[in-house]
């Protein structure tokens, strides 16, 4: 282990050192204290007087002691933590693309229009839903929008439908969503394969059922099979189907949620059109919807004219208007439709069969070792458990602590909900069986120890920079300021 210890740039200060020497001032001085006194101040804080070695040293050993997709395996299920094709940097900094002012005339963007016109097309394209928008500025704001849309189309209808069914597998924006749009949140039981309790569910929709929010494949990688009877069910009651798209990188090419019955979507381009998301951000949530649903689309739209003109146009009196500041994430945008032009169709296809590949490959090997709640064939991923590993004392958190000691960020842990100690795989297309196989050794030799040395496992990381903090108190009581210390 490496126990040498980084000190603050404050605790590197020495009196009069300087990073940037500056030239001396060859224009007059400005008083600014009695010209602008709202914005000086008397004297500053403490602040580090350090040279630019020491502070280029500094955060280059910060950033090398973080962990990136550029470095390694990032299998955080449900995120979907994949590669970025460095082609996509390439075109989201071109100079048009990447300077391009939200308050431009069209004319002076008719590119950059015609990238969110493009993009739309294809979208559509893949989801199997003829209208899109590409405001939304991540999953779950597309997930508000969505439900927006069905709320502004029951409204339309003189309806007061008040209940939104979510399975107790989603995703906890899921029920955030449906209760932030004031609709009642009810829960669907899963069966003992995992998918939606079609009992349950057909005894819960009536008259008052607004829709009904899903996730397929399912938050446990699982495909929901009875997908065109759910949306029956529903649809038989006048209530709509919302499918949230987290997990389209399963399905992308194969299958379309239009024509399983769908209405509205939203699609992660941080994560099935490969943007990585790490951090919280960037993100962006585009919708695709049905026919009945598109006049309540935000605005502005791009619209296109038989001249090959784009423009922005608001001249749609039923949408429930803007949800985005501007027009969306364009710099993801971009990204997004580089992904999807340079794969094209076949490359598309490959992706999705190679991502559910990796996974399955992934669960042959660690089955023997890790105990799997619902026995369902899983496709982009899998949810393990620590059953086992208790047994010796091992939990899921000591199980992820450990991976960090062989160079692997950790699995998403303890969701979802519905499994206790669940340990969340997602591997995607963009790993080399090499390093599937180097993360599986990696897990069968900690289940190894589990079982033999116990206590190496529940005491790890040994080799990180920081072992294990207290959590609790570093996100109740963190320390976010350097403070000087008094004699």
């Amino acid at each position: 282990m490496n126990d040498f210890r980084e000190f603050l740039l404050f605790e590197r200060s020495r009196q009069g050192k300087v990073g940037c020497p500056m030239p001396a001032l060859d224009v007059p001085e400005v008083e600014l204290e009695s010209s602008l006194p709202e914005m000086t101040r008397a004297e500053l804080d403490v602040f580090p007087e350090i040279s630019e070695v020491e502070v280029v040293r500094h955060f280059t050993r910060l950033s090398q002691w973080n962990f990136g997709i550029d470095q390694g395996m990032y299998p955080l299920g449900s995120c979907t933590m994949k590669h970025n094709p460095r082609i996509n940097e390439a075109m989201a900094a071109l100079a048009g693309l990447a300077n391009a002012h939200p308050l431009a005339e069209d004319s002076q963007v008719q590119g950059c229009l015609g990238v969110i016109h493009e993009l739309q097309s294809y979208l559509c394209e893949i989801t199997g839903l003829p209208y899109c928008s590409t405001q939304p500025a991540a999953g779950a704001h597309g997930e508000f929008t969505g439900i927006l849309l069905i709320k502004a189309l029951l409204d339309k209808r003189g309806s007061k439908r008040s209940i939104v069914i979510v399975p107790d597998s989603a995703h906890g924006t899921n029920p955030a969503t449906a209760s932030l749009c004031g609709f009642d949140v009810k829960e669907v039981k899963s069966d003992k394969h995992g998918r939606v309790d079609m009992e349950h569910l057909a005894s819960m929709v009536n008259d008052q059922t607004a829709g009904m929010m899903i996730t397929n494949p399912n938050t446990l990688g699982i495909f929901e099979t009875n997908i065109a009877e759910i949306a029956e069910i529903l649809h038989a009651k006048g209530a709509l189907l919302y499918m949230d798209g987290a997990n389209m990188n399963a399905l992308v090419g194969k299958t379309r949620p239009g024509d399983m019955g769908v209405d509205v979507i939203h699609l992660n381009l941080h994560k099935t059109f490969s943007t990585p998301h790490g951090g919280g951000g960037p993100g962006s949530g585009p919708i695709c919807c049905t026919e009945e649903l598109a006049p309540f689309l935000p605005t502005p739209r791009v619209t296109k004219d038989g001249n090959d003109i784009y423009a922005w146009s608001n001249d749609f009196p039923d949408s429930i208007g803007k949800v985005h500041g501007w027009y969306g994430q364009f710099g993801v945008l971009v990204r997004a439709l580089t992904w999807i032009l340079t794969l094209g169709k076949e490359g598309l296809v490959r992706h999705t069969e190679h991502a559910v590949l990796n996974n399955n490959y992934l669960r042959k090997m660690l089955a023997p070792h890790f105990d799997i709640p619902y026995p369902a064939e899983t496709l982009h991923e899998t949810v393990f458990t620590d059953k086992r590993q208790q047994a010796h004392g091992v939990s899921t958190m000591d199980i992820a602590k450990s991976l960090l000691d062989y160079g692997f960020h950790p699995p998403t842990v303890y969701f979802p909900l519905v499994v206790p100690g669940a340990l969340m795989v997602e591997p995607t297309e963009t790993e080399s069986r090499g390093e599937l196989n180097r993360f599986a050794r990696a897990l069968m030799d900690i289940s190894n120890r589990a079982a033999s040395d116990p206590q190496s496992v529940t005491s790890a990381p040994h080799t990180t920079q920081i072992q294990r903090a207290d959590e609790t108190i570093a996100a109740r009581q963190p320390i976010l300021r350097w403070q000087p210390k008094t004699s």
